[in-house]
């Protein structure tokens, strides 16, 4: 039975680390079809949604069937729990690339407004925190995990910015009133990806250290203590 149970585990943790590479490029891609205005890239991330959509029928599917047949506890059960809800946020994850790819097309030709609303500087930062929240995972990082949380807060304050100086544009010409709507549901779209890396580092911190910190406003529940 342990054998069993440690093979399926590390089937699972498999599988997390390749949809965490799925979505991680579906991401990229939707970046660059925004910003290149390359519709092609932007059918391809809307085409891959699926292969997202498959593995988390798969991992949901592995963690009943492991619950059903063996009897995990400490690690390996919240191993199983980690990647339940880590599976779930990379699903979301995906849905928010679709949906940023969408805006593609409507945003072709308006790349210096974007930049000028620092669309760009947002959507890199938040790529840097979805890599680090899967590194995280991989390599059982658990400190990886804390800076993820700690930088979550700067980008909350940089969404505020830009939804600051978009209203002032829209307010400015009448014009721009389109295109910086669609920026808004865009900027949107990626502080919620941001949302879901912060999730993610949160479920490590529970992996590793066995410490629920979810909702915790207070930083000294990213100390290592008070362990369940």
């Amino acid at each position: 039975m342990f054998h069993y149970l440690e093979e399926e585990l590390e089937q699972l943790r498999t599988k997390i680390i390749k949809m965490g590479s799925l979505v991680e490029e579906q991401i990229e891609f939707s970046f660059r079809a925004l910003f290149e205005g390359n519709l092609e890239l932007a059918k391809t991330v809307m085409s891959r949604d699926d292969e997202v959509d498959k593995y988390d029928i798969k991992i949901d599917k592995l963690c009943q069937r492991i619950f059903a047949l063996t009897q995990p506890v400490a690690f390996d059960l919240r191993l199983i729990m980690t990647a339940l809800m880590i599976n779930s946020d990379l699903e979301r994850m995906g849905d928010i690339a679709v949906n940023i790819s969408e805006r593609a097309e409507s945003l072709i030709g308006h790349n210096d407004l974007m930049k000028k609303m620092k669309v760009d500087i947002i959507a890199n930062k938040v790529q840097k925190l979805i890599k680090m929240s899967i590194d995280s995972f991989v390599n059982g990082d658990a400190e990886l995990a804390r800076e993820i949380i700690k930088a979550d807060s700067d980008i909350d304050r940089l969404d505020k910015d830009i939804f600051e100086l978009l209203t002032n544009e829209m307010k400015s010409d009448n014009d721009l009133i389109i295109p910086c709507a669609h920026i808004l549901t865009l900027v949107r779209n990626i502080e919620r990806l941001a949302d879901h890396a912060t999730n993610i580092a949160e479920d490590v911190i529970f992996l590793i250290d066995a410490k629920i910190i979810k909702h915790s406003k207070d930083p000294k529940n990213l100390e290592q203590k008070d362990k369940l």
